[in-house]
């Protein structure tokens, strides 16, 4: 999650009044928390390549079949994704309330989801860095994301869809396989989906 180890220099670059008030991310915190989730990924020079050359290259391979794991949502309840995968197309979004690249990205989200949303399931996994689910609560009233949200509290979905960064975005298909995966806010979530839906935008 490279966003919330640059979270406290993208502030400080910004000035004061950008954050409105949310804290920032203790770098610590966060590279104590990847190493414990994400022991076995390998190191990488990813933070020198342009974002627009990361889509498709990230995370869980394109191709395999998405994992069918249970997540909590804000309310301790288990979310099953068995219920969606292979039954229906599928968006998730790993994000948190102090990404910028996650508000950035959210109107794209919310285009994607007037358009696509009687087709495709759109799930939000906040990653639990330095939040809370009260927290969660108030970003979500003022921002309204259009997915569902689930708590990664034990870090279940992070690991199985190899979630490097928050803004990270994989798209399955209907027949339940890995149809994109990208990260950052330009990416092309129109044309993501409407491949991934056998090249259909209705």
């Amino acid at each position: 999650m490279r966003d919330a180890r640059n979270y406290r220099r993208t502030n400080e670059r910004q000035g004061p009044g950008k954050s409105r008030g949310q804290k920032r991310t203790p770098a610590l915190l966060v590279a104590g928390f990847l190493a414990f989730l994400l022991p076995a990924f390998p190191p990488s020079n990813l933070a020198t390549v342009p974002s627009s050359r990361l889509h498709y290259q990230e995370g869980i391979p394109i191709g395999s079949k998405a994992p069918v794991i249970s997540v909590n949502d804000l309310d301790g309840r288990p979310v099953d994704l068995g219920t969606v995968i292979g039954k229906k197309a599928m968006l998730l979004e790993f994000w948190a309330t102090w990404c910028p690249k996650c508000e950035s990205l959210l109107p794209k989200v919310k285009a994607a989801a007037a358009k696509y949303g009687s087709r495709v399931e759109f799930l939000g996994v906040n990653v639990t860095v330095n939040q809370t689910p009260a927290r969660v609560r108030r970003y979500l009233a003022e921002h309204k994301p259009p997915f569902r949200t689930l708590y990664d509290e034990k870090g279940v979905a992070v690991r199985a869809y190899q979630a490097a960064e928050t803004s990270f975005i994989v798209i399955v298909d209907p027949s339940g396989r890995v149809a994109y995966t990208g990260s950052g806010e330009d990416q092309d979530l129109d044309g993501a989906l409407k491949k991934a839906l056998g090249g259909s935008g209705r």
